[in-house]
């Protein structure tokens, strides 16, 4: 490999690097946070509260924070949002130390701090087509190495999470998160440059802070079928997925291991699995048409998923069935990235991609509560086989037809 293949990739991989970064500050806070409200007032309720600080701002901020990204740039937006970020969490174990954080500050700063973390990550996804053209990598690559990079931040930063915490106390823990968020600044700023976008596709009235600005990229997705329909088949999804995971899972799980072990063992072999399938998903060879390969991809991991756990089988074979399911869930996100990022106008690019993340996740409550509701109707086996059929109606409606034909005309 020669010097300039190397400088040429600099910048990309800065940009994952930094995004690791931001990641693991998260996924420490995710843990720290609720454990801090515990410890400070001692109520599940305001734990809950809590969470509702933590997750509404990214709704907020995926709708309407796009535009900010495409108006700032995004190299630029991404240092400010991961600057915000780390501040307002550096504040909460400072005030903690002078005893002087009552709980309605506690909630304010949790809700800052995610507010623009949507924006954040837009703007980084944003950045991904021109960098990867840069070090003369293929996109779907890139967005491979992208996704695995996010799921194994995740994965150590809450493992990490539980070890700084029971060594140091929630509050110090948060220090950490600030020094990754400044180290994800500092990456940002030194290695990662400011990349020219080709704004022919630009659309003149779209490019204001009007109305018509700010829902430029609700408007495409609504516009573009191939979009619409990965939106649409995301929306369902995912309510359905989270429905499984963080309702009917669990339940199940206690007909194994009564104290929840097997419910861990079950997370922990899905997200090796799904990180493996990341990793592994640039192996999918090249000629094989996408629309297939997701189309397939969804009928085994959904209804595939919900049939295995309906039937209750030995836990060995659960495991492995539950790790095989992440496997090939893993190549999804890489996948549907790569089309939305080489059909999505660069001049409305992250606000598109706010209202995707923003679509995708506004179905996830819901989900939760109809799974509650149907095992209290349907008992566990009925509630796995309404998800199940569920989900396969979902992808035959929605992930199959013509305008699917795009995501292969553009490779």
């Amino acid at each position: 490999m020669t010097g300039t293949a190397v400088r040429r990739r600099g910048p990309l991989v800065a940009l994952f690097a930094a995004g690791a970064l931001s990641q693991l500050g998260n996924a420490i806070t995710t843990i720290a946070i609720p454990l801090i409200v515990l410890q400070t007032t001692g109520s599940a309720w305001a734990t809950g509260l809590a969470g509702t600080a933590a997750t509404a701002p990214l709704l907020i901020g995926g709708a309407l924070g796009g535009i900010v990204v495409d108006r700032l740039g995004f190299r630029r937006a991404s240092i400010i949002a991961d600057t915000a970020s780390g501040a307002t969490i550096a504040a909460i174990p400072a005030l903690l130390a002078l005893d002087a954080l009552p709980f309605g500050l506690l909630l304010a700063l949790v809700f800052l701090s995610n507010l623009l973390d949507a924006p954040g990550r837009a703007a980084r996804a944003s950045q991904v087509p021109e960098l990867s053209a840069l070090a003369g990598l293929g996109l779907e690559k890139a967005t491979a190495i992208d996704a695995t990079v996010s799921r194994m931040s995740m994965m150590i930063g809450a493992a990490a999470a539980g070890g700084l915490v029971a060594l140091a106390g929630a509050g110090p823990t948060l220090l950490v998160t600030t020094a990754l968020f400044a180290a994800a600044v500092t990456v940002t700023i030194l290695c990662v440059p400011v990349m020219a976008l080709d704004r022919l596709d630009s659309v003149p009235e779209d490019s204001g802070l009007g109305w018509r600005g700010v829902t430029a990229g609700i408007r495409f997705v609504w516009t573009t079928p191939v979009v619409r329909a990965i939106v649409g088949l995301l929306i369902i999804t995912n309510l359905l997925d989270i429905a499984a995971f963080s309702v009917l899972n669990p339940i199940t799980a206690t007909a194994y291991t009564p104290d929840g072990a097997a419910y861990g063992a079950m997370t922990a072999f899905f997200a090796g699995g799904a990180l493996t399938g990341a990793a592994l998903s640039t192996l999918i060879p090249a000629r094989w048409p996408r629309r297939t390969v997701i189309l397939v991809l969804f009928l085994v991991v959904g209804p595939g998923m919900f049939g295995l756990f309906a039937l209750r089988p030995p836990l060995p074979v659960l495991l492995a069935g539950t790790a095989m399911a992440g496997l090939l869930a893993g190549p999804l996100n890489p996948i549907l990235d790569t089309a939305l990022l080489r059909v999505i106008p660069s001049a409305i690019r992250a606000r598109t991609l706010g209202a995707v993340s923003t679509g995708v996740a506004a179905g996830m409550p819901i989900g939760t509560l109809l799974a509650g509701a149907g095992v209290d109707l349907l008992g566990l086996t009925g509630a796995y086989a309404v998800g199940g059929a569920a989900y396969l109606v979902t992808i035959l409606a929605l992930g199959s037809g013509r305008r699917w034909r795009s995501i292969d005309t553009v490779r």
